[in-house]
C-alpha cells in the first residue's frame, strides 16, 4: 500500500508499504482523509521515539472485520489501544494502560497510509450527515471535550485558552458551551479573528491585560506556553496541560505550592460528544480547514504545516495528481 513511513530519521513516501495484518479483534480501514497535528510534527522531532506510519486523526471505511455491523461504515477511531487485561484496564484506565499502542504515536501504524488496523471496539460510525473533512476533527474534538470532562467549568468560571492553534480553536468552542467568562490569548491576529467573528475574546499576549483566571487552558504546543499559564492563574487556580512537544520543560515549583496551584494533565476525550457536536453543528470547524493534499504530496503537506499561520491540513487518500483531479495544496473544499 501507499503510505508515509517515518524511520526515526527522515520521513518517506512509499508505495511498497505492507498492508496491516489483522489480530484477533482487529478492523482493516481503508482511509479516506487523515488531519495533521501538532503532535505528528513532535513525533518527527523524535517525541515517543516512533518508528512507522505517523497519523492518528482520520476518517475511513471498514473493509474487514469480525463485527458485522461495522461492515462497510464510514468511521473514525479512538487511538490508545490496551491490552485489556492489566490492573489500570481492569480498573476502566484502559486509555492509561502501560502495555497499550497508540495509533500513529506508540507502536502502532497509523492513518498516513491507505490503511490502518485498530480494534472493532475503538470504532465509532458517523452519520451519513457528517461530511468527511469534518470528521477528520472527531479526534480533537474529543480531546478539547475531555477538558469539560475534567473541570468544573460553568458561567461564573473565568477561563483562559493559551494558544490560537487548531486545538486551542477546538478548546475555545467547547468552552463556549458552558458559558464561561472566556478569553483566549495567541500571537496571530489572524487566527484570533476566526474566534472574534464567534463572539470569543480574544488578546494577543503583547497585549494581555487581564490575570487572575480561574482555570487556564494551556494548549500553545511550546514550552513557554506554561510560563504565561502560571503567570496569569489565580491563586488556587487550575491548569490545564494540553500540549505535547519533544523535549523537557523545567517548571518553577515554588510558584506552585507557594499559590496552591493544581496542573491537571489532560488527553483524548469523549468520542460520542464530538460526533454529536459535529452533527448537530453545535460546533462547526469549516472555517479550520486550510488545504487539503494528496497522500503523494504528503511531504509537503507535513511542510505547509509547519508553517505559523497554517490551521488544519488534510491528507486525502480520494485524490491523485497523476488523475488529474486535484493540484497539490489547494484551498479544502469540503466534501460529503
Amino acid at each position: 500500500m501507499r503510505g508515509l513511513y517515518f524511520d526515526g530519521n527522515q520521513l518517506r513516501y512509499r508505495e511498497d508499504l505492507p498492508q496491516p495484518v489483522l489480530p484477533a479483534g482487529e478492523a482493516l480501514v481503508a482511509v479516506q482523509a487523515a488531519g495533521i497535528c501538532r503532535t505528528d510534527q513532535e513525533i518527527l522531532a523524535g517525541y515517543m521515539r516512533f518508528h512507522g506510519i505517523p497519523g492518528h486523526e482520520f476518517i475511513g471505511t471498514v473493509i474487514s472485520t469480525s463485527e458485522p455491523e461495522l461492515m462497510g461504515k464510514r468511521v473514525v477511531g479512538e487511538i490508545n489501544c490496551p491490552c485489556g487485561g492489566c490492573e489500570l484496564c481492569r480498573l476502566g484506565l484502559q486509555a492509561h494502560c502501560r502495555d497499550r499502542t497508540v495509533l500513529g504515536v506508540a507502536q502502532r501504524d497509523g492513518a498516513f497510509a491507505e490503511y490502518l488496523a485498530l480494534p472493532a471496539a475503538n470504532l465509532h460510525p458517523v452519520p451519513d450527515s457528517l461530511r468527511t473533512f469534518s470528521a477528520v476533527f472527531v479526534e480533537p474534538l474529543a480531546a478539547a471535550f475531555r477538558v469539560a470532562e475534567q473541570l468544573p467549568i460553568g458561567p461564573r468560571s473565568s477561563v483562559a485558552v493559551v494558544g490560537d492553534g487548531k486545538l486551542g480553536q477546538l478548546v475555545a468552542r467547547v468552552m463556549c458551551l458552558n458559558g464561561c467568562d472566556l478569553l483566549v490569548i495567541g500571537h496571530h491576529p489572524a487566527k484570533l479573528k476566526l474566534l472574534d467573528r464567534l463572539g470569543i475574546r480574544t488578546a494577543l499576549e503583547s497585549e494581555l491585560a487581564v490575570r487572575d483566571f480561574d482555570f487556564v487552558v494551556e494548549c500553545s504546543g511550546n514550552p513557554t506556553g506554561l510560563d504565561l499559564a502560571l503567570r496569569i492563574v489565580r491563586p488556587q487556580g487550575t491548569i490545564v496541560a494540553k500540549s505535547t512537544y519533544q523535549g523537557d520543560k523545567q517548571v518553577n515549583i515554588s510558584a506552585l505550592v507557594v499559590d496552591e496551584i493544581s496542573i491537571v494533565g489532560s488527553r483524548c476525550g469523549p468520542f460520542k460528544a464530538a460526533i454529536r457536536a459535529l452533527t448537530r453543528r453545535l460546533i462547526d470547524v469549516t472555517d479550520l480547514m486550510d488545504r487539503s493534499f494528496p497522500l503523494e504530496e504528503g511531504l509537503v503537506a507535513l511542510d505547509y504545516a509547519a508553517h505559523r499561520d497554517a490551521l488544519k491540513v488534510i491528507i486525502d487518500m480520494q485524490i491523485s495528481p497523476a488523475a488529474g483531479l486535484h493540484g497539490p495544496g489547494e484551498p479544502v473544499m469540503e466534501i460529503p
